[in-house]
């Protein structure tokens, strides 16, 4: 029974140890490092919008029609990630054609880059819509 008793104390106390022995630092914490896309593609997000409008990639909107509606980049083509024929209006697009998505916040797009790059399309995340005009994208 104390052998329980001081296990059932001293397991805690050991997790609150090294818990505080990881936040306890006097150095600050590092920054993780941006995830890159693809080698030597810049990271998902400003970076990445930056570079497709260097390079003048076309531009895809993976959000809802009624989004795409509200506003959305000068030029976009519309293919909605929730539809259900999305890889099928993948396989179609051009592969000889560089392309750049967007989403209202980046979390569709990373998925819609992955999706893309399957398919062998050469995608680069730009992120949300905000990030894309923050790297000079126009809307419309």
């Amino acid at each position: 029974m104390r052998t329980r008793t001081v296990a059932a104390v001293a397991l805690p106390v050991a997790g609150i140890l090294a818990l505080s022995a990881c936040t306890a630092s006097s150095e600050p914490a590092a920054t993780a490092a941006p995830a890159v896309e693809a080698e030597g593609s810049p990271p998902a997000g400003e970076a990445s919008a930056r570079a497709a409008r260097e390079q003048g990639r076309t531009v895809i909107d993976v959000r809802t029609p009624e989004e795409f509606a509200a506003g959305h980049v000068a030029g976009a083509i519309n293919l909605n990630l929730q539809d259900p024929d999305f890889a099928e209006r993948v396989a179609a697009l051009d592969p000889e054609v560089d392309y750049v998505v967007y989403c209202r916040s980046g979390n569709r797009s990373a998925t819609a880059a992955t999706q893309m790059r399957a398919a062998g399309l050469d995608v680069l995340d730009g992120g949300g819509l905000q990030t894309m005009a923050a790297a000079g994208w126009p809307s419309a």
